[in-house]
């Protein structure tokens, strides 16, 4: 199969799950809803995604360490596909988001003037000609629009602890809709021609947001890259074969585990030149199967300062029900039982001392692997 993947920057699973075009795929589609991201914050999650590895392996912790991705421990996705007879391909918003390890040629759009839509659609075309020489694609299309409006809108006229943007959380909300019902339309469109031009047929479609965006739920978060509470941690992954048969899986799985999915999908093994990755493929869970999985997330509160630290100082381990954050930079530790506290206001770290023992287990366990 060729691959198309589609990172929907920034777009919350709550919009996600209502949107008229996002809806009808993912009736045809492997649907993950409860995606956790390794970091809220595009940089970090999208390393992530592309080594199967959490940011404190493979060098990619912060907004300032992408020159320090380990590419000679950790391959690409673009790499194992490359390496496996595949033209690839990608448009990204800059290029300090993607590893480009990999690419034969990676692109940089405009995100000021480009239209994303438009662009999009010629590069598929450009696949259709390769296809149609007999060769296999990876097409890789980052949608940052969402993201554009917020660093316009948001990001530049206030600061986390700006009054004026929490005591406004339905007009952050309004704001946000029409962000995410543009992305809406522009997947819409790219999924319609993705099928015109036949790519139905032979071609993995993977669908992803890296990070979801606050609109003022937790004082101190304007946007993302703060916290790791649910509303920027939770992201969403998407998988559209021919031979898919739809599901809509309520478990949470990690970002770092959509990379060794899209290989077992290819049948494309791991390369014993590298490391193990972190990732766990979740194939057996779009046939129906069933298993619990322990997310790790970091991000890098900027506290009273303008910029984030060079190193993440809140981590996070979070299960179906429960979610355990250390707070590096104050050492105060949370603990929430999600199921009932959904958005995170009880802090129980006293209350279930057992529970919290457990869940720091389980972070250092990770920590230390």
């Amino acid at each position: 199969m060729n691959v198309v993947f589609i990172t929907m920057d920034g777009a919350r699973v709550d919009r996600i799950i209502k949107g008229k075009n996002y809806k009808k795929i993912i009736s045809q589609s492997a649907f993950f809803p409860k995606t956790i991201t390794y970091a809220p914050f595009t940089i970090s999650a999208m390393h992530a995604v592309f080594s199967g590895v959490y940011g404190f392996k493979n060098g990619v912790n912060s907004y300032w360490s992408s020159p320090n991705f380990k590419k000679e421990f950790y391959k690409t996705l673009p790499k194992f596909l490359k390496d496996a007879g595949y033209v690839t391909f990608g448009d990204s918003i800059n290029k300090l988001v993607l590893p480009s390890d990999g690419f034969d040629e990676l692109k940089i759009h405009d995100e000021l003037n480009d239209d994303l839509t438009e662009r999009h659609k010629l590069l598929l075309e450009k696949m259709r000609k390769l296809k149609q020489r007999g060769k296999k694609f990876f097409l890789y299309l980052h949608y940052s629009n969402i993201h554009t409006g917020i660093m316009q809108e948001v990001l530049k006229k206030y600061d986390n602890f700006s009054k004026e943007y929490f005591s406004n959380k339905e007009k952050n909300s309004r704001f946000y809709d029409e962000l995410f019902n543009n992305a809406d339309e522009y997947l819409g469109e790219i999924i319609n021609h993705f099928k015109n031009l036949g790519f139905n047929e032979d071609t993995l479609l993977v669908i992803i947001s890296d990070h979801g965006i606050s609109i003022g739920e937790k004082f101190g978060e304007r946007a993302y890259g703060v916290f790791c509470y649910d509303t920027t941690l939770i992201s969403t992954a998407l998988f559209y074969y021919p031979q898919v048969l739809p599901i809509t899986v309520k478990n949470q799985i990690r970002s770092i585990d959509i990379l060794p999915t899209i290989l077992e999908l290819l049948s494309i093994p791991h390369d014993k030149n590298y490391k193990e990755i972190d990732g766990i493929s979740i194939v057996p869970l779009i046939n129906g199967k069933e298993d619990g999985r322990i997310a790790f997330s970091q991000s890098g509160n900027p506290l009273n300062s303008s910029k984030p630290p060079k190193e993440p100082n809140v981590y996070a381990v979070r299960t179906d029900e429960w979610k355990y954050i250390r707070n590096i930079h104050n050492n105060i530790e949370e603990l929430y039982f999600l199921k009932d506290d959904p958005n995170e206001e009880t802090n129980l770290i006293d209350i279930k001392k057992e529970k919290s023992d457990e869940m720091r287990y389980q972070m250092d366990k990770i920590l230390n692997s």
